[in-house]
């Protein structure tokens, strides 16, 4: 056996039916493959319904299995009201929320204008809201017996991290929600966890954080004590599981995979401090012209 291999058994989901933030590429992407695998009915939603169009049509054909895409920018809660009622239309129920949508800007925080910081606030934690409080006035109206909603955090939600501060203050809230929804609705039947990954490298996301030869310059495996990055089948099997009702009594938990990344030095982008200031202009540049292409 080995760390990429799957995990659960065949038809562990079967009979789910799965909404995935974020789904249209990346970490996004590999869970919600998976959980087609295990016979989950899949929603995957982003702004970009072509790139989701795609990706739903790539992964039907790789599992069998059914994935509907929906355009929904998670920032605006009437689209994420109208992208619930077309899962309920389409699919009668939905029985889990991975919320996985975010952005990042690896910057300087003096260098931030407050839209920019406002960008990452929105799609983290106000996503996050948007969605959760929007599927569970729906399970608590219709009084469905079990419902799970999984929160994608990271480890620096409780250490902090220079650099990422938008991201870190997002995502803090988002693991502040996780934990007192899971006791506040618990009684409705619905739990409530969070994973918090480190580096597990994706090529759109990180070709954006570090771009050029920055991603090599600071190899991120480099920070962690088993020396490497994380595979993407490695977060799959652990949200399969925390979505699955093998983790019936998993509720309020933040489950850290990051190969001991975070007890090695907190800050996940604290090591950019070695940046020189016009290597910061130059970061810029090259961030705005993959942004504008």
């Amino acid at each position: 056996m080995s760390y990429t291999d799957k995990m659960l058994r065949d038809d562990a989901l079967k009979g789910k039916v799965i909404v995935v933030t974020g789904g249209g590429s990346g970490l996004g992407k590999a869970m919600t493959k998976y959980f087609l695998e295990l016979g989950a009915k899949v929603a995957i939603t982003s702004r970009d319904l072509e790139k989701l169009k795609n990706t739903a049509k790539e992964l039907e054909t790789e599992t069998g299995g059914s994935c509907l895409p929906i355009q929904c920018d998670v920032r605006h809660y009437e689209e994420v009201e109208n992208m619930l009622q077309e899962v309920l239309k389409t699919f009668g129920k939905v029985d889990i929320l991975l919320n996985n949508a975010a952005g990042n800007f690896i910057s300087p925080t003096e260098r931030l204008s407050a839209n920019a910081f406002d960008t990452v606030i929105d799609i983290v934690l106000k996503g996050t809201k948007n969605c959760t409080l929007a599927f569970g006035k729906h399970w608590i109206d219709t009084k469905q017996k079990t419902s799970t909603v999984l929160n994608i955090v990271t480890t620096y939600a409780w250490t902090g991290s220079a650099y990422v501060v938008p991201s870190a203050t997002a995502k803090a809230g988002v693991l502040a929600m996780t934990r007192s929804l899971a006791v506040e609705w618990a009684n409705y039947g619905i739990r409530t966890n969070a994973i918090a990954p480190g580096p597990f490298p994706t090529k759109g996301a990180w070709d954006r954080l570090l771009p050029g030869d920055l991603a090599e310059k600071f190899d991120m495996a480099k920070k962690v004590p088993v020396q490497r990055v994380g595979d993407h089948q490695e977060l799959a099997n652990l949200a399969a599981y925390l979505v699955s009702d093998f983790s019936a009594y998993v509720n309020g938990e933040v489950v850290v995979i990051d190969g001991g990344e975070w007890l090695k030095g907190a800050g996940q982008f604290n090591l950019l401090e070695a940046i020189p200031e016009e290597l910061w202009d130059q970061l810029e540049m090259m961030i705005k012209a993959k942004k504008n292409k």
